[in-house]
């Protein structure tokens, strides 16, 4: 065997072990995390951190914040979850993920020290690993997005940040986190630390109202959207991002590298927000940086047209809500400009109809198929709800939506990032790891 060979297998059965872990689930509390990072030697400690949560566009925002702080001269990390196509996505050293052979070496190390530690989830296991190589590449700056919620998240045991960043708030994880915007807007409010300062992108009363009120109770200084930051699209698909007011404002119309969506334009002003704030903080980064992270930051499998040699064209998006379904759908024409199917799956704890919903008269056609994960709901499931072909696998799925579309039309893949992962990596033909229910 090759020592390409050996590093991959290496690589996989450390993965295996890991994977194995998911059976103990989702267990919001900090116990176990604050006792692991003690064991290990506080690898968190030190690291200066922005800390990202929220419902929608948390991960566009991380892209765009780290981009703009390397493109500033820092050397970056930046940890984000769940991965598309490969488990070390999830944790990033100067833009690039970490190689197949450290992901094994650090995992084949938290294995052996695992006796000495409290009993880890997947994610907690993920966010050690992740701090430790953040220490040990001694980066300038951690860009973190929290995992589930933020106030019992495994990230939460950072202490004080940098700056914390809450984008919008959407009805997620009902039975983890609250059955009401306000209940969620709590938990995600967790990331607000006392005396640092916080970028809040939310612009619903009543969430809003629950983490101004946090932030007040906590002497931490907000940036507001819509009186301290703003963004939106204009006509030409370029976004109008403004930070700030008079002359010392930031203010650039420019083209996003995470699309046209009409979305991005909110999550570019957070993100230019946010590194403008940096600069009271520690961390200077001029406003031509600040521009080149909005213009080339990337993040795929988010509002990505994917063009292939033959046969119909792609939309991946992994919204996995309705206000991501809304979002998705807004980047369509109503009427569909040319033959469009919708090509959908997602997990069974999801609001379907109002998901599926947002696409009514956007698309030609209907394609469901379920996902490779035990939390995917069943693909009829969705047809009971609204009409459609249902598929008996994801190939399956992904074979009947080029058919209809044909060659000059388009497939649009939305409701989960587990479907766009399946389907994005069959279209480009990118190697995969095997799906992890988290």
């Amino acid at each position: 065997m090759t020592a390409s060979g050996r590093t991959r297998a290496r690589y996989e059965a450390a993965l295996r072990w890991l994977y194995g872990l998911s059976a103990r689930g989702i267990r919001l509390h900090l116990d176990r995390m604050r006792g692991a990072v003690a064991a290990r030697g506080m690898p968190q400690k030190g690291l200066r951190v922005v800390h990202v949560a929220g419902s929608n566009g948390k991960g566009s925002v991380c892209a765009m914040v780290e981009r703009g702080l390397r493109a500033a001269g820092y050397r970056t990390g930046l940890f984000t979850s769940p991965h598309l196509h490969r488990y070390a996505e999830r944790v990033r050293i100067a833009g690039r993920p970490l190689g197949e052979g450290e992901v094994a070496d650090r995992l084949e190390e938290l294995r052996q020290a695992m006796p000495d530690l409290p009993r880890l989830t997947f994610f907690e296991v993920t966010a050690l690993l992740a701090f430790e190589a953040f220490r040990d590449h001694a980066v300038d700056a951690v860009v973190l997005e929290v995992g589930l919620g933020g106030r019992l998240d495994a990230t939460n045991v950072v202490g004080a940040p940098l700056c914390s960043v809450v984008t919008g708030i959407a009805l997620e994880h009902t039975r983890i986190l609250g059955d009401t915007l306000e209940a969620i807007a709590k938990e995600k409010a967790g990331v607000i630390k006392r005396g640092c300062p916080v970028i809040l992108g939310e612009g619903t009363p009543g969430p809003r109202t629950v983490l101004r009120r946090t932030a007040n109770r906590r002497r931490a200084p907000a940036w507001l959207l819509g009186r301290d930051f703003e963004g939106r699209q204009e006509p030409d698909g370029r976004a109008m991002i403004r930070v700030g007011s008079g002359r010392g404002a930031f203010e650039r119309t420019l083209r996003l590298g995470l699309g046209r969506a009409p979305y991005q334009a909110h999550n570019a002003a957070v993100a230019a927000a946010t590194l403008r704030r940096l600069g009271d903080r520690g961390l200077s980064v001029p406003d031509d940086a600040i521009a080149t992270g909005l213009r080339t930051a990337r993040w795929a499998g988010r509002a990505e047209h994917v063009d292939v040699a033959e046969g119909p064209s792609f939309l991946f998006d992994a919204g996995h809500n309705p206000e991501g379904c809304v979002a998705a759908a807004a980047l369509l024409r109503s009427p569909p400009a040319r033959k469009t199917v919708l090509l959908f799956g997602a997990m069974a704890d999801k609001d379907h109809e109002a998901m599926l919903a947002a696409f009514a008269g956007r698309v030609h056609r209907r394609v469901y198929a379920a996902p490779v994960m035990r939390r995917a709901a069943e693909a009829d499931a969705f047809a009971a709800l609204r009409p459609g072909s249902v598929a008996r696998s994801v190939r399956d799925g992904l074979a009947r939506a080029r058919r209809m579309a044909g060659p000059e039309g388009l497939v649009v893949v939305v409701g989960s990032i587990f479907l766009v992962q399946e389907v994005r990596a069959a279209v480009l033909g990118i190697r995969s790891d095997p799906p992890i229910a988290m």
